[in-house]
């Protein structure tokens, strides 16, 4: 059993681990300092490194791939191989471990929304790759979906030279089809909205038009990635570098296999096409293939349980600060994974939580916490909290939790 228990535990498994990988050309016993690169590019830019005590968020560069992963991605580098192969090979392998017709290695989930929104453009008609997105008048173009799931990320599909159609209720839904209508968009974690996932797949399938669902950050739980297509949603998209620790630059695309079909058509490296900038190197189809295998090994409930036994650390050690108290939190769909919630008097601790907030992002080193913390309107399924600190626990690292603990004592405590 590898010990995770410090940073030197992680390190030395990571090291042993790219090393039975063939990655680095050292016995497993053999020192760190001789196998690993002598120049640390973050400090020769400048770039701070930081404690991620907030989530999968891409500014703050997602997940921490682990060491499986980046093995893979270091050997995938040592060797030129044809993309289209690899592709084809990695979308195979994915797809029958995630029980759905065909699978898309992709740039991200938006990356994902395009080639999916585009897939349902062209389907059948492959010549008309060249018409998206400016020349699609004789095209389908139309998006159904509900206005509640509007959202950050849509313009992703309106890239394809889409417009929405937005619908509060079911009764608007099923008068929303026309002969324009090309698919139907439901976003996953969305807060509001009439209409279930099982009616909105069934009006669609009724008029024969598919379905997109945007499921980027939600996993866990594990099962997901087959539920929705089990569902019965023609296409699904992940994010690879959220809870699936794989590249940030890489997603999934599963579903239907014509559809996939249609998706590769649009997609990088063929020339003249909306995807062509979509570009996924060898070194991220691989790492999303080890990906998927390193999630299957886990457990949705030794997961949880990691994240609140560091929650608990962290709770423990701020016992002391007055009026505080602490709950665990865990969002119902996106990012559901235990959050530490820290509520008290500001007027009795001098500080409020965005002033925290700020004290641990300008220290050293700098602490980036739940972008929730000290707003009233939470993110991605997260309380409100304003007179709250929020902990996002799940992407810190051996080790970081006492310092993220000693370091929220000390913001607190210190007049």
């Amino acid at each position: 059993m590898a010990n995770f228990g410090t940073r030197r535990g992680f390190f030395a498994w990571t090291k042993n681990a790219l090393a039975a990988a063939g990655v680095l050309n050292v016995a497993p016993g053999q020192a760190v300092a001789a196998t690993l690169p002598a120049t640390d590019y973050y400090d020769k830019l400048g770039v701070a490194k930081i404690i991620n005590a907030a989530g999968t968020y891409t500014a703050l560069t997602a997940s921490i791939m682990p060491p499986s992963v980046q093995a893979a991605v270091a050997g995938a580098a040592r060797h030129p191989v044809r993309l289209a192969e690899l592709q084809k090979r990695a979308g195979e392998y994915i797809a029958g471990r995630l029980k759905c017709e065909a699978a898309l290695v992709t740039s991200g989930a938006s990356g994902s929304l395009t080639l999916g929104t585009a897939a349902c453009m062209i389907l059948g008609n492959r010549a008309a790759t060249r018409l998206l997105p400016l020349e699609v008048s004789t095209l389908k173009n139309e998006v159904i979906i509900q206005k509640a799931h509007r959202f950050g990320y849509d313009q992703a599909i309106r890239n394809c030279g889409t417009r929405f159609v937005e619908v509060e209720t079911l009764a608007q839904y099923e008068a929303a089809f026309t002969d324009r209508t090309v698919m139907c968009m439901f976003y996953n974690a969305a807060e509001g909205g009439q209409i279930t996932r099982e009616q909105w797949i069934a009006v669609a399938h009724r008029h024969g038009v598919p379905c997109l669902n945007d499921a980027a950050a939600d996993v866990p739980p594990i099962s997901n990635l087959w539920n929705y297509t089990g569902m019965g949603f023609d296409l699904v998209a992940f994010s690879g570098g959220k809870g699936l620790r794989g590249p940030q630059n890489a997603g999934l695309l599963l579903g239907r296999k014509d559809l996939i079909e249609a998706a590769t058509w649009n997609n990088s490296p063929n020339s003249d096409t909306v995807g062509r900038g979509l570009k996924v190197a060898k070194e991220q189809i691989v790492g999303m293939v080890a990906a998927v295998d390193w999630i299957l090994a886990q457990s949705d409930d030794s997961m949880r349980a990691e994240c609140r036994q560091r929650a608990e650390r962290i709770a423990a050690l701020l016992r002391d600060v007055p009026t505080l108290s602490h709950e665990i939190f865990m969002p119902p769909v996106a990012n559901a994974v235990p959050h530490l919630v820290l509520r008290y008097d500001a007027a009795t601790v001098g500080k409020t939580p965005l002033q925290v907030s700020e004290i641990l992002r300008s220290g050293s080193p700098s602490i980036e916490l739940n972008p929730s913390t000290g707003r009233k309107s939470g993110s991605a399924g997260l309380p409100d909290a304003e007179d709250a600190i929020v902990v996002g626990v799940w992407m810190l690292q051996p080790g970081e939790d006492m310092i993220v603990a000693r370091r929220l004592r000390d913001a607190l405590l210190k007049a």
